[in-house]
C-alpha cells in the first residue's frame, strides 16, 4: 500500500494514537486543532494511490511539483508554515462541496493533450505510461452469419448426391427421400424432447413416414393419405405404453410431426411419378433455391425493413421482393424449357408462389425453433445445422408446386 506523504491526512485522524491536523491532546483531553491548515487532497488523488502534491513555496497547488518531498528529521515540509505562525498564512486550497464538479483549472480542455501518466492520457496514475487510443473505431464490416464456405461446400454435395439419384434412377431417390424424412423426425422429436419434455414416440413415426414417401410414390396420392391415418393411429397406441401423464400433449406433438414431416415430404414422392417426375422435381428444387438465394442476396445488400422482426429478425421486406424476382425468372425460364407443355407465364405464376411458400415455411420453422429457445435444429450439416434446417422451405413447397404443375400439365 502507498503511505502517505508528508502533510497528506492519515486515514485515521481524529482516532486514537492518530496523527493528522486534529490530534487529540495528552491525557485523552478534548482534540485542539493545530494552527497549520493541512491542504485538502481530491478523493480521485487518494483514489489513484498517489502522493499527495507538495505545497510550493508560493503557497499554490502544482501538479507537476515534487512528489516525494520529505522533510528532514526534526524539520518541517517546504512551504509548510511553522507552529505559532498566524493562520492566515497558510496556504490552502478553496473550499470544495462533496459531490461538485471540478474546477474549470482541474479539468483538461477538449483537444489539449492530458498530463503523462494520467488516467485521461490513457496510461496507469503516477506510471508515466501513455497508451495511444485510436481517434476513432472503424464500423464493423458486415458479416454472415454462418460459415459461408462450409455452408457452400455442403451444399454443392448435397446437390450433387440428390441430382445424381434423381436422374440416374427414381427408386434411389425415394431411398433419399426416406432417409430425409426420418433424420428430420429425429432431429425434431429430439428438440422436442429436450427443450419441452415433450415425449413424441419416434418409432411409430419414423415407420409411418417411411411408409407414406413409399406407397405415395408407388400407388399416388390416395395410399400416401392412408398411410397418414394409420401413422397417427399408431402414435396414439404407442403411447399409451407410457404413463398417461401429459398424454394429449405428446400424441398432439406426434401427429404434428407425422403431418410436418413426412406427410409434406410425400408430394416430392408423388411428383416423381410422371414420365417427366425427374425434371418436375427438378425444377422444384431449383426454384426453392433460386427464391432462397434471391432473399439472402436483395436482403444483404437492400434490406431496411423488417420483415416479421419478432419471428425471424433477419429477414427483410426487399428479401422478400427479391425472393419473387428471382423466383419468378427462374419458373419462366423452367416451365419455358424444361417441362413438356409449360409456358412462360405459368412458370411467373409457379415462380410467385413458391417464393411465397418458401418464404412462409422458412418462418413457421424459425417459429418453432424461438418457441424451443434453440437457433438449429441439428449440425448434422456444417454450415446449415440440421437436417430439418434445410428441408423447412421445401416441405411447405412440396404441395404448392405438385397441384400447379399437375393444373397446368397434368399428372402423367
Amino acid at each position: 500500500m502507498n503511505e502517505p506523504s508528508w502533510g497528506a491526512p492519515s486515514p485515521n485522524a481524529g482516532s486514537s494514537g492518530a496523527a493528522g491536523p486534529y490530534a487529540p491532546g495528552v491525557g485523552g483531553g478534548s482534540a485542539e486543532p493545530r494552527h497549520a491548515v493541512t491542504p485538502e487532497v481530491r478523493g480521485d488523488e487518494l483514489a489513484e494511490t498517489r502522493p499527495a502534491p507538495a505545497v510550493s513555496p508560493r503557497g499554490s497547488f502544482e501538479e507537476g511539483g515534487p512528489r516525494h518531498d520529505r522533510p528532514e528529521p526534526g524539520g518541517t515540509a517546504p512551504g509548510t508554515p511553522s507552529e505559532g505562525a498566524p493562520e492566515s498564512a497558510a496556504p490552502h486550497a478553496p473550499p470544495r462541496t462533496p459531490g461538485a464538479s471540478p474546477r474549470p483549472a482541474d479539468v483538461p480542455s477538449a483537444g489539449a493533450p492530458a498530463p503523462a501518466g494520467s488516467t485521461a492520457a490513457g496510461g496507469r496514475a503516477g506510471s508515466g505510461e501513455e497508451t495511444a487510443k485510436p481517434a476513432s473505431e472503424p464500423a464493423p464490416k458486415k458479416r454472415a452469419g454462418r460459415n459461408l464456405g462450409a455452408a457452400i461446400g455442403v451444399g454443392v454435395t448435397l446437390g450433387a448426391v440428390v441430382v445424381a439419384s434423381l436422374l440416374l434412377y427414381k427408386p434411389v431417390f425415394v431411398g433419399v427421400i426416406v432417409v430425409a424424412v426420418v433424420v428430420g423426425l429425429w432431429e425434431l422429436t429430439s428438440r422436442l424432447k429436450e427443450r419441452k419434455d415433450i415425449r413424441a414416440p419416434l418409432v411409430p413415426l419414423a415407420v409411418g413416414g417411411a411408409a407414406m414417401v413409399v406407397v405415395g410414390y408407388a400407388w399416388g396420392a390416395e395410399a400416401s393419405w392412408v398411410a397418414m391415418g394409420f401413422t397417427a393411429l399408431a402414435v396414439l397406441v404407442w403411447r399409451m405404453t407410457d404413463s398417461p401423464t401429459e398424454y394429449l400433449r405428446d400424441v398432439t406433438a406426434g401427429v404434428f410431426a407425422a403431418f410436418y414431416v413426412p406427410f409434406l415430404a410425400s408430394f416430392v414422392a408423388l411428383m416423381l411419378v410422371p414420365e417427366d417426375g425427374a425434371w418436375r422435381v427438378l425444377v422444384f428444387l431449383l426454384l426453392t433455391v433460386v427464391a432462397d438465394t434471391g432473399a439472402y442476396a436483395v436482403g444483404w445488400w437492400f434490406g431496411k425493413h423488417k420483415l416479421a422482426p419478432r419471428i425471424s429478425p433477419g429477414k427483410t421486406r426487399e428479401g422478400l421482393a427479391g425472393a419473387i424476382a428471382f423466383a419468378m425468372a427462374a419458373g419462366a425460364l423452367c416451365l419455358q424449357f424444361l417441362i413438356d407443355g409449360g409456358t412462360w407465364w405459368q412458370g411467373l405464376l409457379l415462380g410467385l408462389a413458391v417464393a411465397v411458400t418458401a418464404t412462409l415455411g422458412d418462418l413457421g420453422e424459425s417459429m418453432i425453433k424461438r418457441d424451443l429457445g434453440i437457433k438449429d435444429m441439428g449440425s448434422l450439416l456444417p454450415g446449415h445445422g440440421g437436417i430439418m434446417d434445410r428441408l423447412d422451405s421445401l416441405l411447405p413447397t412440396a404441395p404448392v408446386v405438385w397441384v400447379l404443375l399437375a393444373a397446368f400439365v397434368g399428372t402423367t
